[in-house]
């Protein structure tokens, strides 16, 4: 979010309630199913303010965090601009090996990835994966082994997570691996 501009959040669950919580921005606020609800924030200085569900809401409550990046409006603009982007494609033949992996072993049926088929919104859509610090929900720092990790055990990770295991041959998952981590 930008440096010392309000920002408003829709908000809605598809499930449960929830009420999300970023202490140094705000207050909670419910996120009700099947109701749009809004949150008020304002940063006044650049930093990262980390929030979580701060009711309990089920099995993976625990493990549902998050962190509001606030940066100088300029630094705001240029990383939104890139989030519209679309990933390049892949140039070599690991990565593009890896983008059919991807979009030949289910992974489409929940995930978007921009400029690929893949345009499912009830999974996190991943077009700019590799720009983030955290996946599984701010549970897991964005390394290459915790990705591994995740892609094929998420169960063993965050039990009752909706993703499902995935079985690769290790040679799917280097490919799968190689397109996911160029994904900027």
């Amino acid at each position: 979010i930008p440096v010392g501009e309000p920002v408003v959040l829709e908000l809605e669950s598809s499930d449960v309630i929830h009420s999300l919580w970023i202490p140094r921005l705000n207050g909670k606020v419910d996120l009700v199913p099947m109701h749009r609800n809004r949150l008020h924030l304002r940063a006044d200085s650049a930093g990262r303010y980390l929030g979580e569900c701060a009711e309990f809401c089920g099995h993976q409550h625990a493990n549902m965090r998050l962190e509001i990046v606030a940066e100088p409006r300029a630094d705001f603009e240029r990383w939104y601009r890139a989030q519209l982007g679309t990933p390049a494609q892949p140039t070599d033949s690991l990565r593009r090996v890896g983008q059919g992996v991807f979009l030949g072993k289910g992974c489409p049926v929940c995930h978007n990835i921009a400029g690929t088929p893949a345009s499912a919104r009830s999974g996190p859509d991943l077009s700019h994966l590799a720009s983030r610090r955290m996946i599984a929900a701010g549970t897991l720092p964005n390394t290459r082994g915790n990705l591994a990790g995740w892609i094929l055990d998420p169960q063993g990770i965050k039990p009752g997570t909706k993703m499902p295991a995935n079985q690769l041959l290790p040679s799917e998952l280097e490919a799968l691996l190689a397109y996911l981590e160029s994904l900027r």
